[in-house]
């Protein structure tokens, strides 16, 4: 399965390749309430061909209108739809308002490159950040894995708009509640990573996994797997078994990580023993402890394990997306 932003980009592509110049467009802010996040993408082409969303059909038809009609003809420029916006007669179905960068992009080489750099580090092959002037094109600057990527940010200066790969969830050792989060980690959008070197988990994984979307199944124990690779900020990493040799292990390798969610089932008071246990053997410090979310997930009264999968995909979520609680 293709993400939404993916497609966008690889349609930009095509009609480029065709000669056609492209706009950009890019959800910047949103105020009230709004259906689409910062970072959301649509692409169109001089056709009125259009790729991604930004509202869900209000926005879009004004666009294209104005389109039409010769607008949108700078490098760049940023326009306020909704209440108090540049264009308030366009109302968002659910109220309040959304800012979007348009960017014009001609059929030339320096857009060839944006869009194949945007193309690669959606595809995770790389991560970069474009910085916009408005009235100007964007610049991009391609980051080392070892470097994190700033929030899309907004001065009256410039524009600086983070472009990466899918997040991750790395699920170490499989069980009843992993399979539930590898379930919702697929629909929420998440590339899934499980690792499991125990036969007969493996052999349970392989029989429901094998072959599905945004799932790579690693057969080697978790810790193994991160002290080998490590994992960037874009991964969130969860020890869903209740056995320390696996939990703990994974904990002690996924701290020296940039992992932005580590988290760990168990009760509070397994939780609390671990924290020791981490603590003494370890040599975890309070800021390391304080990083591992466990028990893992919101308290939501979870019992069965597609509930304890909803609390916890939910929290990571709410991590991911900067909610606090």
């Amino acid at each position: 399965m293709i993400r939404l932003d993916q497609q966008v980009i690889n349609e930009a592509l095509r009609w480029h390749k065709e000669a056609q110049p492209v706009w950009l467009c890019t959800v910047l802010r949103t105020y009230g309430s709004s259906p689409r996040a910062p970072g959301t993408m649509m692409s169109v082409n001089s056709k009125g061909e259009h790729c991604g969303s930004l509202s869900g059909g209000c926005i879009e038809e004004d666009f294209l209108a104005q389109l039409s009609a010769g607008s949108y003809r700078e490098s760049s420029q940023v326009i306020r739809y909704g209440e108090g916006g540049m264009r308030p007669s366009v109302e968002l179905p659910c109220g309040g308002s959304l800012e979007i960068v348009i960017e014009y992009l001609p059929p030339d080489e320096q857009t060839a490159a944006l869009l194949q750099a945007m193309q690669a580090a959606l595809l995770g092959k790389q991560r970069l950040v474009k910085t916009l002037v408005v009235t100007q094109r964007a610049d991009f600057e391609v980051m080392g894995a070892e470097r994190m990527l700033p929030l899309l940010s907004i001065t009256p200066d410039r524009i600086l708009l983070p472009v990466g790969s899918v997040p991750e969830l790395l699920v170490a050792g499989y069980s009843p509640v992993a399979f539930e989060c590898i379930r919702l980690g697929q629909i929420l959008g998440f590339h899934v990573r499980i690792c499991e070197h125990r036969s007969e988990s493996l052999s349970e994984v392989e029989r429901y996994f094998t072959g599905a979307d945004n799932v790579t199944i690693v057969p080697q124990h978790p810790a193994r797997w991160l002290e080998i690779n490590g994992a960037g900020a874009s991964v969130a990493i969860v020890s869903l078994t209740h056995d320390p040799r696996i939990d703990e292990l994974t904990m002690m390798e996924a701290i020296n990580t940039q992992a932005f969610y580590l988290g760990v089932m168990g009760s509070e008071r397994n939780s609390e023993k671990r924290r020791k246990r981490l603590q003494q053997i370890a040599g975890m410090s309070r800021d390391d402890l304080d990083r591992i979310h466990a028990p893992v997930g919101l308290r939501i009264g979870s019992k069965t394990p597609a509930e304890i999968a909803l609390s916890i995909m939910a929290d990571i979520v709410r991590v991911k997306n900067g909610e606090q609680i």
